[in-house]
């Protein structure tokens, strides 16, 4: 049996359309208010004193009354990075987004949508990183409306849709990056937060050009181990940090001790044998690594007694 075929969604295009001017159309309607408020008195008068033409002075007034009120439903005022999306009659007419006060086809529907740059602030979020661990991770999207059509008519609301899109997004990034410590140049969540960063952008690009938005930026605002796992990762941590204090320490006394005796054989301040130097070189490692104070002992003897 064939499967059903799959009819692909069509892609609306935004068409900028200019708009009437509201101040001369107001002129305008106000002029036909004052006509048809005159015809309709004149009207009347010509009624009482059984004069001709009082009737269509009378359905004349109604015809203009009527259409000053269609008219008054026509008028529109948009603030700056604001559009007005006109549908009529559920066909799409094109998007208005200069600012200022404008007049269209009354039977025009206008949805308003603002092009000014938003914040989406998301909740913080358990995922699994690359090698398993539960990790807390939260982001922060900078983004705006592109194209109006799109936002408008490809998606049901784009806002509930950067959304849910936005979750998606941050949890596939944190499953394809471990926490730390990874391999040789390895990008990771806390060690790569630019490169992060700007692959978070780009899946959010992918995912909401359909509903016409543009990310403009995308930072994580919150990461850290979920508390099962946290206590053993923050021992881990001192752990490591630890023996890497210890590796800088060791070496930096071994170059010094190395430096030591270079010195006192170049000035030949001593002559020390094998053994000698061993017990020297001990001695040094002891003071230069310990992390308790040192208490020299005083030698009052010969250097082998």
């Amino acid at each position: 049996m064939n499967a059903p075929e799959v009819r692909p969604l069509a892609v609306n295009r935004e068409s900028t359309v200019r708009a009437a001017s509201g101040w001369l159309w107001l002129l305008f309607t106000l002029a036909c208010f004052a006509l048809a408020i005159w015809a309709f008195i004149a009207g009347v008068v010509q009624a009482k004193n059984h004069g001709d033409g009082a009737a269509w002075l009378i359905v004349g007034g109604i015809v203009l009354l009527v259409g000053f009120i269609l008219s008054c439903n026509g008028f529109f005022a948009l603030q700056p990075n604001e559009a007005a999306v006109l549908i009529l009659f559920g066909a799409y007419r094109g998007t208005v987004s200069e600012s200022g006060f404008f007049w269209t086809n009354p039977f025009n529907r206008r949805v308003k949508i603002s092009l000014r740059a938003r914040n989406f602030n998301g909740d913080k979020l358990k995922v699994n990183d690359k090698r398993g661990n539960p990790v807390e991770i939260a982001a922060v999207v900078v983004w705006r409306v592109h194209d109006t059509a799109q936002a408008c008519f490809d998606v049901d609301s784009y806002e509930h849709y950067v959304s849910v899109q936005s979750e998606s997004a941050l949890r596939h990034l944190a499953s394809g990056y471990a926490y730390d410590e990874g391999e040789q140049d390895e990008v990771t969540l806390r060690g790569g937060s630019d490169a992060v960063s700007a692959a978070l952008r780009e899946q959010l690009q992918q995912r909401l050009a359909r509903a016409g938005v543009e990310v403009e930026e995308a930072r994580l605002t919150h990461l850290a181990y979920a508390p099962e796992i946290a206590q053993a990762m923050l021992r881990r941590q001192q752990a490591e940090a630890i023996i890497a204090a210890r590796q800088k320490i060791v070496h930096g006394a071994v170059s010094m001790v190395d430096m030591a005796l270079r010195e006192l054989a170049e000035k030949q301040v001593v002559h020390l044998d094998e053994e000698r130097k061993a017990a020297m070189v001990s001695n040094l490692l002891v003071v230069l690594c310990g992390e308790a104070e040192v208490h020299p002992v005083v030698n009052t003897g010969t250097l082998y007694n």
